[in-house]
């Protein structure tokens, strides 16, 4: 996959200003953009999918211009045919499991049958092993039947592309764990180019092949999970031997 961005946005909140200046150029499968919150991740994937427009720049993913503030391309959110797995999931309240992944299959005014799915979501059904809570609703199921219900819901459309805003973050540790590790059988299983935005660098270790830092609405600098890796056991050595110095201290 090739993913060309160069985008400018300036945003104006209460009394402080802040500028998104984002410029990425990589041939890499699976992505990761690690930074603290605040730090311009989730704008930047929501310019991607066509959820924020810059005021100038291009974004071109896999020979496909989906913006271009000269040429005055601004291809539409569906056209850019992108499957976006919110922080939060973003699951409809008032639909069940089976209306909220068909959801994006359905044509028409009228939601579907409580428990109806079309063909198309059967295999992401299957896969996420969902077939005993369709007829549920979102507030009856847990934290991982609902993070797989959004990821059948966006899968359904056969994406070409699969961005992902923190998808662990509102997990707890053990469920985080365990779903990290299905998100990367999935990967695997897929072979679909995956964007995935994080603060933990654990998932950008697990979920990537090529990682890229953020602060301050721009990108920092890039590395290989394996550095990543390293860097991250090298500063918990530090701060352990920090913290043996200030009980020593004491």
């Amino acid at each position: 996959m090739s993913v060309s961005i160069h985008i400018q946005r300036s945003f104006q909140q209460a009394n402080q200003a802040f500028d998104l200046d984002v410029q990425l150029n990589t041939q890499a499968q699976r992505i990761a953009i690690l930074g603290p919150s605040g730090s311009g991740k989730t704008l930047t994937l929501q310019a991607i999918a066509g959820l924020m427009r810059p005021t100038v720049g291009r974004i071109e993913i896999h020979n496909q211009c989906f913006f271009c503030s000269q040429s005055g391309i601004d291809m539409p959110p569906q056209a850019r045919r992108l499957a976006y797995l919110f922080q939060d999931y973003a699951l409809f309240p008032h639909l069940t499991v089976a209306q909220n992944i068909s959801f994006g299959l359905k044509r028409g005014w009228l939601n579907a049958s409580k428990k109806w799915v079309p063909e198309a979501a059967h295999r992401w059904i299957e896969a996420f092993e969902l077939e005993t809570v369709l007829g549920s609703y979102p507030h009856e199921i847990s934290g991982g039947q609902k993070q797989r219900t959004a990821l059948a819901r966006a899968l359904a459309v056969q994406p070409h592309l699969l961005l992902l805003d923190e998808p662990l973050a509102a997990l707890d540790m053990g469920l985080r764990v365990r779903m990290r590790q299905e998100l990367l059988h999935l990967q695997h299983r897929l072979d679909i180019p995956s964007i995935i935005i994080t603060h933990d660098p654990e998932d950008a270790v697990v979920l990537a092949d090529e990682v890229y830092t953020m602060a301050a609405g721009k990108i920092q600098g890039r590395c290989s999970p394996e550095q990543l890796r390293l860097d991250v056991a090298s500063s918990q050595r530090r701060l352990e031997i920090e913290l043996q110095r200030f009980a020593l201290k004491a």
